[in-house]
């Protein structure tokens, strides 16, 4: 199993939670004499010394990074560490699949926004959790770890002092985020100092949205590109349904001093297309 310094691990993972910044435009000025021998993308060679990448299409099994490293267990049997929102899904799956743009806000909607009602995309009063609107998608990550913490702001809760090597897991549910008390309370999926066997759990995963597909990757956000690639490993567990979601709910979980701080959605790395970059998915 490939392992890394735990200040670069920390360094990976900081941009999971941070909002979008710019790549450095020196990181884009390749060699010519280099270029014509390395395999290119528009922001440059790619980094096909990092292990595999993420975000990723999840229809797609193909992937030729062979870089391997023990998958997660379950997350019932590690810690939850942080949650926090992307707008919009940083995947491509069957059930989000409309492509936005390639912004730091832009990736993937779900396949039912064309469908939203007026009343669904209806704009919701005092709305506190920013960067997010009725009629929008958001892709939610639940993070997990290995180490014994306590859930807290950002992923430096994921990766204690005391713990080296830490595995790391994600959950995902990509959501369509509607102005309708009828729809996902997010509150239910919320960590309100439960635990299950010891470990910290969010109170429930969301069900009904298809079989996870899970697969070997890294962190994401818009500090990372196929250029520039995040060193971390991290299983990935990703619904490929969409779920519609109670917009007061996300307000609710803002206002509810949620241990996290998290009253922001944050920007979304663009997909990751590459085969080189990808692992394969069995």
């Amino acid at each position: 199993m490939t392992t890394f310094s735990k200040s670069t691990l920390i360094l990976g993972i900081a941009a999971l939670a941070l909002a979008a910044c710019e790549t450095d435009p020196t990181s884009k000025q390749v060699d010519e004499t280099v270029a014509d021998k390395v395999a290119m993308t528009s922001d440059g060679p790619l980094c096909t010394t990092m292990g595999p990448q993420t975000p990723r299409d999840i229809s797609s099994v193909a992937g030729l990074n062979t870089t391997l490293f023990d998958m997660a267990p379950a997350s019932t049997a590690m810690n939850l560490c942080n949650i926090h929102t992307h707008t919009n899904a940083e995947h491509k799956g069957p059930g989000f699949e409309v492509f936005v743009n390639d912004s730091d806000t832009g990736g993937y909607a779900c396949n039912g926004t064309a469908d939203l009602t007026d009343a669904e995309k209806a704009p919701y009063e005092g709305n506190d959790y920013a960067g997010v609107q009725s009629g929008e998608t958001i892709e939610v990550h639940w993070v997990h770890t290995s180490c014994e913490t306590t859930p807290g702001e950002g992923l430096g809760a994921c990766v204690p002092d005391t713990c080296e090597n830490p595995t790391l897991r994600v959950e995902t549910q990509v959501f369509l985020v509607v102005n309708d008390r009828s729809a996902a309370d997010f509150m239910d999926y919320a960590y309100q100092g439960n635990r299950l066997n010891f470990k910290h759990q969010p109170k429930s995963l969301p069900t009904g949205t298809g079989t996870p597909v899970v697969f070997r990757g890294s962190t994401t956000g818009p500090s990372y590109n196929q250029s520039v690639c995040s060193p971390a490993q991290v299983t990935w567990s990703v619904r490929p349904q969409c779920q519609k979601l109670d917009i007061a709910s996300l307000d609710a979980w803002a206002e509810s001093g949620n241990v996290f701080k998290e009253k922001k959605s944050h920007g979304v790395r663009q997909l990751v297309t590459a085969p080189e970059l990808l692992s394969e998915i069995k």
